[in-house]
């Protein structure tokens, strides 16, 4: 998302091959028998109206670390994780980033689920040298900078990376759908009046106008407020064949079944924000026809994501791996591969200025992952352009169409 972290490092007092100091204050000449703990922190919104995708995140961060433990990736380097609550609030993401930073042992966040809170926590880990791997934030602004609508595209912050790709795919993608497949003509877009929703919403938008279909009409719906009986009024009126809507799952499932009550027999669209099962449980009546995109291909269809599946499954986690959690893992899984290239090219040692290095072999990752080929291009987003359409089903999100997107 969008949206829709943390590396904590630790020294620990047990036998071990790595000679390692938090703070910078190695003595080189010294030998001492040290094995570290690097914790990989997240952060998520792990209560609230979305903790279900928060807490998935959360678990797939967790079963990364230790896969990477079993398999002794990291000679001499035990990985934990340490879990920090945004509750998708930009404040409460902002105070998170500033406690991470203070702490000279922190090495890399995972996180957070939405590209709001991502804006609040940027820049502070960009001082730091901290790195940053959003397994969920689609804004382009965030690696691309706000001028990039124009084709103007200026990396931010060198500390950002994302697994998930950006709404100028995915907005676009649902756009070709809606003309193409669906030959939708006339539609009514509403968003959240947030940065992905707002965001993912001018772009389907644009989109949909290019291909020559018509926007019929647009309104604005609040976070957290449930009545949208005038929206649906109005999406009535216009005559529209169908609504986008950019936004998350509780507001776009109650949209959704506000406006099948108010007689506009009309499917919704909506983005990764509302790909959850609560957008249909959110719905008192059928919303069979909805349709939302996802970034990647769905997790279950993947050969690469067998492994992942079944040691999640053994794992005995209570919250399921929801939308995001092979995109976690892989998240994981690169500050992993980061951190082992960075000892290894100090003889085994993790340097002084490990933030910046770390930083810096994020760059060059590249990996085989649960959801596909693991590499970043040159603003720090995903090189993986794969996306897929679902749609109601039964009171089930299907998957309907797979593919990887081309301009």
């Amino acid at each position: 998302m969008r949206h829709r972290s943390l590396l904590i490092l630790t020294a620990v007092m047990t036998t071990g091959a790595l000679t390692l100091t938090a703070c910078g204050s190695r003595d080189d000449n010294k030998s001492s028998d040290k094995n570290t703990t690097v914790i990989i922190g997240v952060d998520a919104p792990l209560t609230g109206s979305l903790s279900a995708l928060g807490q998935g995140i959360k678990n797939s961060v967790d079963l990364a670390a230790k896969t990477a433990n079993k398999n002794k990736e990291v000679p001499g380097v035990t990985f934990k994780i340490q879990e920090l609550d945004d509750q998708a609030v930009p404040a409460t993401g902002h105070q998170n980033a500033v406690k991470l930073v203070a702490n000279k042992d922190v090495l890399g966040v995972v996180g957070p689920l939405n590209s709001g809170v991502s804006q609040s926590m940027q820049s502070d880990f960009a001082k730091a040298h901290l790195t940053q791997v959003s397994p969920a934030n689609t804004n382009p602004a965030l690696s691309q900078g706000d001028n990039w609508g124009s084709g103007d595209l200026k990396r931010p912050f060198d500390t950002y990376f994302r697994t998930a790709t950006t709404d100028v795919i995915q907005g676009r993608f649902a756009a070709q759908y809606y003309y193409n497949d669906a030959k939708k003509r006339k539609v009514y877009v509403v968003d959240d009046k947030q940065t992905y929703g707002a965001g993912l919403a001018a772009i389907f938008s644009k989109e949909f106008e290019r291909l020559g279909g018509k926007v019929v009409g647009t309104d604005h719906v609040t976070v957290k407020e449930t009545d949208f009986s005038s929206t649906a009024d109005k999406v009535k009126n216009s005559g529209a064949d169908s609504v986008y809507f950019g936004g998350q799952y509780p507001e776009g499932g109650l949209l959704s079944d506000q406006i099948k009550k108010a007689g506009a027999k009309i499917p919704a669209m909506g983005g990764d924000g509302i790909y959850d099962p609560a957008f249909i449980s959110a719905s008192g009546v059928a919303n069979d026809g909805d349709l939302a995109t996802s970034v990647g291909y769905p997790v279950e269809q993947l050969d690469t994501a067998k492994k992942f599946i079944a040691d999640y499954s053994a794992g005995g986690y209570k919250d399921p791996y929801a939308a995001y959690g092979g995109y976690s893992y892989d998240a994981a899984w690169s500050i992993i591969q980061a951190v082992k290239s960075v000892v290894a090219d100090n003889d085994g040692k993790l340097p002084d200025d490990a933030r910046a290095k770390i930083t810096a072999a994020m760059a060059k990752v590249s990996f085989d992952g649960v959801t596909g080929k693991v590499a970043f291009d040159q603003y720090g987003d995903t090189t993986n352009k794969q996306l897929t359409v679902y749609e109601v089903k039964g009171g089930e999100w299907v998957s309907v169409k797979s593919e990887t997107f081309k301009d």
